[in-house]
């Protein structure tokens, strides 16, 4: 596949990436799809870390995935994570399962520490077996080149047809101690994440409870990597992954009654939206980053059901591509969504212009003004409903010829 032209959406500037206490990482060239290139990292954690995972609710699950939501069940700490990029190791039966074995068992060989012990991850290619040979060959010289300091070269290692590698950090005081979390990710096509070929992996060095980590992560996913669709395609391998060394000694955060944890979700929560707004503004051909919002239904979920309704209509976005406001396409999605909206107390706003008021056209309604809104790289979408005061917030991006060339050419 040839190299794909960074996105027009990608961040100015390369965020600033701070280390987390108990986290080493490195990563290396295997030459599993890719070449020139590093497609293969691993982390290890000290032996405090405690973690928790959020998957995919595909039914074609891949084997890494079955694997996390194994020894996630066992309960435990964490000490390695391995992830390739290339092969997603999805759709390959008993050949999956023991290309995972046999990776966790060399990782656990090499480390010291329990084979239910290591967590994997893997993106690329569905329906390719996955050779463990060139991994567990490259485990010896990754082991040996682990820092604290090599989340870039870990979140390039994860890339697939991303355009730029992806991360966040933010930092925050708590029992005297400075508490940092930082997060990478991958993603750019087959994106609507349902967890809980999107993969993100979030260490923080807080003492934090296996317990309280795995319900701040579920809480988190949905208003985060849940919130974003690139083409409404769920992966085989969506997860993501969390893990707590509990280096930075503050006092372990063991109830959600903690009022220090107000703190920790709101950081948490901030890392998480960044990285699924990256993924967005790297989606396949994305030329335009759009914020649906929704607001006046029954719940929040029926909100995030027509969002995701509006967010996912190739019409729709297929109109924010060619700089067309065409808002008919924006009430066909809020009708076929299934929620509950009241057609004659529809609102609808394209930016700050109201579009469509009590089911009808704005009066006032300019389309030259709302084709020039149109034109920027920033595109926000609101809508009333009408029936209640549920809302929502849904982040996607057009659709355009060049998510077309780069899935025709994914395998050559």
């Amino acid at each position: 596949m040839a190299q794909l032209k960074k996105s027009p959406l990608a961040p100015k500037k390369s965020p600033s990436i701070l280390a987390v206490n108990g986290v080493r990482l490195a990563a290396a060239e295997a030459k599993l799809r890719y070449q020139g290139r590093k497609d293969l990292m691993l982390a290890v954690f000290d032996e405090q870390t405690t973690y928790a995972g959020v998957y995919t609710r595909s039914k074609t699950a891949a084997a890494p995935v079955e694997w996390c939501q194994r020894v996630t069940e066992e309960g435990g700490n964490a000490r390695v994570l391995v992830v390739n990029a290339g092969n997603a190791n999805a759709f390959t039966g008993r050949k999956g399962r023991d290309a995972c074995q046999a990776v966790a068992e060399a990782a656990a060989k090499l480390t010291g520490c329990k084979v239910e012990q290591v967590l994997l991850a893997s993106t690329g290619v569905i329906g390719e077996p996955l050779n463990a040979s060139p991994i567990n060959e490259a485990l010896p010289g990754l082991l040996e080149g682990l820092s604290e300091s090599q989340w870039d070269d870990a979140a390039q290692a994860i890339m697939t047809t991303d355009t730029f590698p992806k991360a966040a950090s933010k930092t925050f005081d708590c029992d005297g101690a400075s508490i940092t979390i930082t997060g990478i990710a991958k993603g750019s096509g087959m994106i609507a994440p349902d967890m809980a070929t999107m993969l993100g992996f979030v260490a923080t060095d807080a003492a934090i409870s296996q317990k309280c980590l795995q319900e701040i992560l579920t809480e988190t996913v949905y208003n985060s990597f849940n919130s974003i669709t690139v083409d409404g395609d769920t992966s085989t391998n969506d997860c993501v992954l969390a893990f707590a060394t509990g280096a930075a000694g503050n006092e372990i955060i063991d109830s959600t009654a903690d009022t220090r944890i107000d703190q920790f979700k709101a950081c948490f929560q901030a890392v998480m939206i960044d990285l699924a707004h990256q993924i967005v503004r790297d989606g396949e051909g994305a030329q335009k980053f759009v914020t649906v919002g929704v607001k006046g239904a029954e719940s929040d979920h029926a909100a995030h059901v027509i969002g995701k309704s509006i967010a996912n209509s190739p019409l729709v976005k297929t109109a924010i591509a060619g700089e067309d406001p065409n808002w008919g396409r924006i009430v066909m999605a809020v009708g076929k969504s299934g929620e509950a909206a009241n057609r004659d107390a529809l609102k609808i706003w394209i930016g700050k212009q109201l579009i469509a008021v009590d089911g009808a056209v704005h009066p006032d309604y300019s389309e030259e003004g709302a084709a020039d809104y149109m034109k920027g790289q920033d595109i926000d979408i609101t809508v009333d409903v009408g029936v209640g005061v549920g809302h929502a917030t849904i982040w996607t991006c057009d659709l355009t010829h060049q998510y077309i060339d780069i899935n025709a050419d994914y395998r050559s």
